[in-house]
């Protein structure tokens, strides 16, 4: 992993010449990432972070959590006890840098020896989940993590609107898989990421897949396509 997005956050944080990241999916064009809006405060987040945000409570656990923007507002204004974990090395130690207590560089599939009462997964939490048929091995993993009653806030997007139509209002979805299963490309600085499997879900799919896994689920706030979900351990 070349972690072109931590070289970003490290760039901009150090004022080394940072510039704009370039993101691609394999049914969208290249689109502009500012990497300032990673360093953003609470009130430029939107409304689905926003809430997430005041939802939280307890031990917190802030997964894929980039320049540490979530992590530090739990911290700093609301004083509470958050980790912030990502797999980008160059993303922590910002974190650190920017003054997050605790800090974890690690594959959530590989972290074990705490739990806590509220695990975060924001901007498009369920991208993880990688793809449909690895939603189980996620929860589960989740669930492990999760004191008795504990929480999960996590958002995505229903991409559904971003398919062709056609005149009697059918939607063409390409043969062979989930339509929110996508590859993912970062670029940076002339350099690009080996693709990964990003995963959008529905609200009905997560729901189906947290309920198998012990879960109740319930859908906090939508936002034209995009949602919060709540998953709590039961």
């Amino acid at each position: 992993m070349k972690d072109l997005m931590g070289r970003a956050i490290w760039d901009y944080y150090h004022n080394e010449n940072p510039e704009d990241l370039q993101t691609e999916t394999s049914i969208s064009e290249l689109d502009e990432l500012p990497v300032d809006y990673l360093f953003r405060g609470f009130e430029e987040m939107n409304a689905i972070e926003q809430k997430a945000l005041r939802l939280s409570k307890g031990k917190i656990l802030d997964i894929g959590a980039g320049a540490g923007s979530h992590a530090l507002y739990l911290q700093n204004e609301r004083n509470l006890d958050v980790t912030a974990l990502d797999i980008s090395p160059k993303s922590i130690e910002v974190c650190k840098l920017r003054g997050i207590k605790k800090t974890i560089c690690e594959n959530i599939l590989d972290f074990s020896g705490e739990t806590f009462d509220t695990i975060l997964l924001l901007m498009n939490g369920t991208g993880i989940f990688e793809s449909l048929s690895r939603i189980d091995t996620y929860l589960q993993k989740l669930y492990a993590l999760l004191n008795d009653k504990g929480q999960i806030l996590i958002d995505s997007t229903d991409i559904l609107y971003m398919f062709d139509r056609d005149e009697d209002g059918g939607i063409y979805i390409p043969a062979g898989g989930y339509y929110g299963e996508l590859d993912y490309v970062v670029h940076y600085k002339g350099e690009s990421e080996e693709p990964i499997t990003w995963l959008y879900l529905d609200f009905n799919t997560l729901k189906n897949a947290a309920q198998h896994n012990g879960f109740a689920i319930e859908r906090i706030m939508k936002d034209e396509d995009s949602y919060l979900a709540k998953l709590i351990k039961v």
